[in-house]
């Protein structure tokens, strides 16, 4: 019912706003006009209130809505002295609305389509499974299958060491329109089939970071840690962190060599000040970043340090990490788990130490084959795969890739040391730790720097810090990694919804005394 609900009560929304504006000074048709929109929009309110999404989500789509509500009004504005123009530019407009924009509208709620048996999740309109065939298949066995339903089949990964994985026998498929109301019936079908091995849902993530306005500084930093970088203080972190005693334990200490850390996000801005130093290219088409997310998350993993420009990162002397970037989400934030796993690939096949992933949704399906072996081969290489737990405030065990086993999960804490409250829970997963992820100051495209609130903000902390232990020890293992951080870990004041929160000088201290 919301689903044709909230798209009629829009437009009708759209169009009364626009027509009382015409008549504003025809006291009668403007009244009218006006009680219509004030009632379409109530009907529309009410359904955005109900509708089943996540709140940041739901706000996303509503400044999407609000956009549309201001521009289309005010452009039909400059055309009101002629009558007859106006009127066929608005029933152009509202046309268009219906014939293109009106599926889009009627798609937005529920947040994702209800499969039978699943989470709410979206999918990939493109290929919504993942399909991995039994060894010694090829996808002509399946051809009759496909054909039954219509589906296309695309390979799916393309590792380099395919002896490492199997995943070069995984399959995008791709379900026809007349079908996608029928795909817990069109997935049964493929998972009998003798010759496939496993099938699951291809999902999409969106980004929802939180921009927030920085606390008070704290103005003595650059003295306290012996650096020149104006804007430590507003690194509050740095402190819960304790980084003064970390460089302290650096002093003495030489890395046997550059860690390099891929941030697997929008990309990243290769040319921003804080950053150009320490960043390596892995290819050129990833070093920018339209949407920023990436850039933030490099310069908390990996900023230049003591370069009189922006922030710092743990590596005071800036000769324990490097950073790159791979693409893995659209410069709206959307992403789907094909486009992460490429990713995920791609940085183990780059030798990357640590591979760090700012992302996640809540997930259809209780195990993820796919994300597992993704895993899998990158600690195969030598990459340790940091995930953030998720803004939701829900339990992260519900969420991936913060739920594949393998990977270190990431949740925020505030200033005082309390679970930041959009941070998902990690006490079901086996191998979680927390950070700073409240008013997190860090870099940001064209040369800027902004304040944002997120577990991706806590997650290029954690990884960041794993990259300094790789320079130290390169052949350390993600569990010996994670059992270091949760030893030396600080108590949380919700402990066991967060992980023990990262003590970097610790963690170092304790690695340091076995090599």
């Amino acid at each position: 019912m919301l689903t044709s609900i909230y798209p009629i009560s829009f437009l009708i929304s759209l169009g009364a706003l626009t027509t009382w504006f015409y008549f504003r000074e025809d006291e009668t048709r403007s009244d009218l006009m006006r009680k219509v929109f004030f009632t379409a929009i109530s009907v529309y309110v009410f359904s955005f209130i109900m509708a089943n999404a996540e709140w940041d989500y739901k706000f996303l789509m509503l400044g999407r809505e609000m956009l549309i509500l201001m521009t289309v009004p005010l452009f039909l504005s400059f055309f009101r002295k002629n009558k007859w123009v106006y009127l066929a530019l608005l029933f152009a407009v509202l046309g268009g609305m219906d014939f293109y924009y009106f599926d889009k509208l009627k798609t937005t709620f529920p947040q994702t389509a209800k499969l039978e048996g699943t989470s709410d999740v979206k999918l990939d309109k493109n290929g919504e499974f993942l399909m991995e065939l039994l060894d010694g298949h090829s996808i002509s066995d399946v051809r009759p299958l496909l054909e039954e339903y219509n589906l296309t089949a695309q390979p799916a990964f393309s590792p380099k060491d395919a002896t490492a994985t199997d995943l070069d026998d995984y399959y995008v498929i791709n379900v026809p329109t007349a079908h996608e109301s029928h795909l817990p019936t069109v997935k049964k079908a493929l998972e009998k089939n003798e010759m496939v091995e496993w099938v699951e849902y291809n999902e999409e993530y969106t980004l929802s970071p939180l921009e927030s306005v920085p606390q008070k500084s704290l103005p003595r930093l650059n003295k306290k840690y012996g650096l020149n970088d104006p804007g430590l203080e507003n690194l509050w972190g740095f402190e819960a962190l304790d980084v003064a005693t970390l460089y302290d334990e650096l002093k003495e200490r030489k890395p046997v060599r550059k860690a390099l850390i891929a941030i697997l996000d929008t990309g990243v801005d290769a040319e921003h000040e804080d950053l150009d130093a320490n960043f390596t290219t892995t290819n050129s088409k990833y070093d920018n970043d339209p949407a920023g997310h990436g850039t933030h998350c490099a310069g908390i993993a990996a900023a230049v340090s003591n370069n009189n420009k922006g922030v710092a990162s743990f590596s005071q002397t800036n000769e324990y990490v490097q950073v790159t970037s791979i693409k893995v989400l659209s410069a709206g934030g959307y992403g789907t788990q094909k486009m992460i796993i490429d990713g995920i690939l791609e940085a183990a096949d780059s030798k990357a130490d640590v591979i760090s992933l700012s992302l996640g949704g809540l997930s259809n399906d209780a195990r993820q084959r796919a994300y597992k072996k993704a895993v899998d081969y990158a600690n195969k290489k030598g990459s340790i795969v940091v995930v953030a737990a998720g803004n939701s405030n829900r339990n992260a065990i519900e969420f991936a890739p913060a739920n594949t086993p393998g990977v270190i999960a990431v949740s925020a804490i505030d200033t005082v040391m309390n679970r930041a409250n959009f941070s998902n829970l990690v006490m079901d997963l086996k191998m979680a730790v927390a950070a700073p992820g409240v008013n997190i100051y860090s870099t940001f495209p064209k040369g800027e720097y902004r304040s944002f609130n997120g577990t991706s903000m806590a997650t290029p902390y954690v990884a960041g810090l794993v990259g300094l232990m790789k320079s130290l020890q390169p052949d350390l293992t993600t569990k010996a990694v994670f059992d270091i951080l949760h030893k030396t870990g600080r108590t949380t004041n919700q402990d066991k919804e967060t992980g023990k929160l990262i003590q970097p000088a610790a963690a170092v201290s304790k690695l340091l005394e076995g090599i």
